[in-house]
């Protein structure tokens, strides 16, 4: 294809993939850098976790486990299994040094068709649905301009279709402030976060006490509740495994990745118990199970200076978005560069250094997704087949090192062979709490939907039906947006 284009337009063209020498100095073909040191891998994932789950979540924690202690265990069993699941993917990230999460993993220890089944699941719905939640941050900034009564929805859909062209455009034209973007959002973030903690401590000093006297009692010990609770408290710290999506642009990913997570998950993990004490010292249970939380506590400890919380779900939502996006793009890029995407989404713009296809490709699905505005109800039923993935990357981890004479770094020495399996076994245990607890005939057409990926795969993978109409397309769209095939480093 790249002597094609030269031939349609050979001055501008053999500009166009002339490579800059300081940008490569070891080679004349196109790759992704390195603009990932320890701080942004840190503020990457942290920033992709803290959204708007820790401001969403409290209330159908407790209504499912029934008492303030019993969410404050599940909040706490949350973060240690996204931090376990983290520390397994970063053992595979010091062995399969390459992007795309658990979309390589799978394709390189399970096979290509459960491979191509994750990337068409995610890029068709998983990635595009986490944007969704712009339509909260939406909401919140329409919402001064229309004094007692609700924006409406038009409204709010612009809103958030103009964020993701925002975000899009910043994406796909420079890495380095995509990244400086996250850093500044992650920060606020956690300082909003430190705001409702610090409220928290001072309320305990008074004595507000009375919500931990009898902390337990009401509990709700039924599996299906607590699969739920569960269900709920993972969504709020999904992003534990962010950083395998952007592996090749870490700076030395064999230090770096275990670093970033040892930092970023306890961190997290810590605020969102403080958080939720914090709310438990302000609010009663009834309060908080009664919604927003957040606006609820600010309300009542903030006074005037309430506005804060509505502010700081608007940033969070913002924040999390970009880094969706930012990872997002780098799954769909990789899953191209192996065959399984159209070829034009594997190439990088030849002057920025980005996948600029794979990014703009990734925010027309999310546009398409805004328009209905009830998919919130698709994503719920859709997010448990994350865990299907998450179970299916951990089966291929513990066959390859009890079966596979593979060279694992024991960074968990002894213990590490235990820490996959519990987590195998928690995710089976996760994708089915919510088909037990309230069985769905939806659940079965999402089941379907992920089948049909076999079937894509069928079609347009193995038997390769319309490869003339994809290359005239590929040509052209390489024409119009500078891009070029790239070099994977062999790792």
């Amino acid at each position: 294809i790249n002597a094609e284009v030269l031939r349609a337009r050979p001055e501008r063209n053999q500009k166009m993939l002339q490579i800059e020498p300081e940008r490569n100095k070891r080679t004349s073909e196109l790759k992704l850098k390195q603009e990932l040191g320890l701080i942004s891998a840190v503020c990457l994932i942290a920033g992709t976790m803290v959204g708007s789950g820790i401001f969403m979540s409290p209330e159908w924690l407790l209504r499912y486990m029934g008492s303030p202690g019993g969410s404050l265990l599940i909040w706490a069993a949350c973060g240690v299994i996204a931090l376990l699941g983290a520390l397994c993917y970063a053992e595979l990230g010091t062995i399969i040094k390459e992007s795309g999460g658990e979309y390589i993993y799978i394709l390189r220890l399970v096979g290509p068709v459960p491979a191509f089944v994750f990337a068409y699941t995610s890029v068709m719905v998983l990635r595009p649905a986490s944007t969704t939640i712009l339509l909260s941050f939406a909401k919140y900034v329409a919402a001064p301009f229309y004094p007692g009564c609700s924006p409406p929805q038009i409204v709010i859909k612009c809103i958030a279709a103009s964020c993701i062209l925002v975000l899009v455009t910043i994406n796909s034209l420079n890495v380095k402030l995509a990244l400086s973007i996250q850093n500044v959002f992650t920060a606020a973030k956690l300082s909003a976060l430190l705001t409702i903690v610090i409220g928290g401590l001072v309320l305990l000093v008074k004595g507000h006490t009375t919500v931990f006297q009898n902390a337990f009692q009401g509990t709700d010990t039924n599996f299906g509740s607590a699969g739920m609770a569960f269900y709920q408290g993972l969504w709020a710290y999904s992003g534990w495994n962010t950083l395998s999506n952007v592996t090749e642009e870490l700076k030395h990913p064999e230090v770096n990745f275990l670093r970033a997570i040892l930092i970023a998950v306890p961190l997290v993990t810590f605020l969102y118990l403080l958080v939720n004490v914090s709310y438990f010292t302000a609010m009663t249970p009834a309060e908080i199970i009664s919604g927003a939380a957040a606006v609820t506590w600010g309300n009542k400890v903030l006074g005037s200076w309430a506005w804060l919380m509505p502010l700081s779900v608007a940033v969070s939502t913002f924040g999390g978005v970009n880094a969706s996006l930012f990872t997002g793009g780098r799954t769909c890029y990789v899953a191209a560069r192996e065959g399984h995407m159209p070829e034009i989404l594997s190439m990088i713009h030849v002057r920025h250094l980005t996948p600029s296809p794979a990014i703009i490709y990734s925010s027309v699905i999310s546009l398409i997704v805004i328009i209905p505005g009830n998919f919130g109800t698709l994503v719920n039923l859709c997010s448990f087949t994350g865990w299907l993935f998450h179970g299916l990357t951990l089966a291929g981890l513990l066959y390859t090192k009890n079966f596979k004479k593979v060279d694992f770094r024991r960074m968990l020495n002894e213990v590490t062979i235990l820490i996959p399996i519990v987590l195998f076994i928690a995710a089976i245990g996760l994708m089915l709490a919510p088909v037990i607890s309230s069985p769905r005939v939806e659940y079965l057409y999402v089941a379907i939907f992920v089948l049909s990926g076999v079937v894509v795969h069928a079609f347009f993978i193995h038997f390769k039906l319309c490869p003339g109409l994809l290359r005239k397309l590929t040509l052209f769209l390489q024409l119009l947006l500078e891009v070029s095939p790239t070099h994977k480093t062999e790792n």
